[in-house]
């Protein structure tokens, strides 16, 4: 799979979103919204929580 974002982009949109729509990022929502964010997370992340947790983390 090829990716169009490097993890620090995927964490950095996370941690945007975040506090930009507080703190309930549903997987489906963003599947829906941002698809782009969410196949590059899972590319990188084991699963949407994860990359929620690490984002939060960095």
């Amino acid at each position: 799979m090829e990716t169009s974002m490097s993890v620090e982009e995927v964490m950095n949109q996370i941690s945007e979103l975040m506090q930009k729509e507080g703190m309930l990022l549903r997987k489906k929502q963003i599947k829906k919204s941002n698809p782009e964010l969410m196949k590059n997370a899972l590319y990188y992340f084991s699963s949407w929580e994860t990359a929620i947790e690490q984002s939060i983390g960095s």
